[in-house]
């Protein structure tokens, strides 16, 4: 389907307010990198600096493939959802370019990770594996969402008396 017919069943294009507002309330979603026998997909915790970047934590121990295709990768793509029911949805796309973040540059970006949702093993893996930062530079953005239900059932139902949805 065309954007055009997607606006026909009641699904909206994100401006660029409504996608900077969705990221910094969103805190995890599914990086997608380059590799050799298709993308490789991950979920990925992340924080937004509120304009073009993406801070991501990884970590790494004696090796990461991760990590390898990140360092190999000219573009990568990030996806952001939430669907809460079938009526009620929002996505964003990010394509952008991701590099490794010098440590001396850790504490500089350390604020952005403030609503990135981090699964409690990793606050104990931090103390003994190897910790990377990487910034996933926006160059490309596109959201879509679906907040109420599609053009004709609303009024369906209303004419069928019912108001429960």
């Amino acid at each position: 389907m065309t954007v055009d017919e997607l606006g026909e069943v009641g699904i909206e294009r994100m401006n660029d307010r409504e996608i900077r507002e969705f990221l910094t309330s969103r805190g995890v979603g599914v990086l997608g990198l380059p590799a050799e026998d298709g993308p490789y997909l991950i979920p990925m915790s992340f924080g937004f600096d509120g304009d073009a970047a993406l801070y991501f934590t990884f970590l790494v121990g004696a090796s990461s493939r991760k990590a390898d295709l990140a360092d190999r990768a000219e573009r990568a793509r990030f996806l952001v959802y939430d669907a809460r029911s079938a009526f009620t949805w929002q996505s964003v796309v990010l394509t952008g370019e991701i590099d490794e973040v010098p440590p001396a540059e850790f504490e500089a970006v350390a604020e952005t990770m403030h609503n990135a949702w981090r699964p409690a093993l990793f606050e104990d893996a931090e103390l003994t594996r190897g910790v990377s930062v990487y910034r996933f530079e926006v160059a490309d953005r596109v959201g879509f969402k679906h907040t109420g239900l599609p053009p004709g059932f609303a009024s369906e139902r209303a004419e069928a008396g019912s108001d429960e949805y």
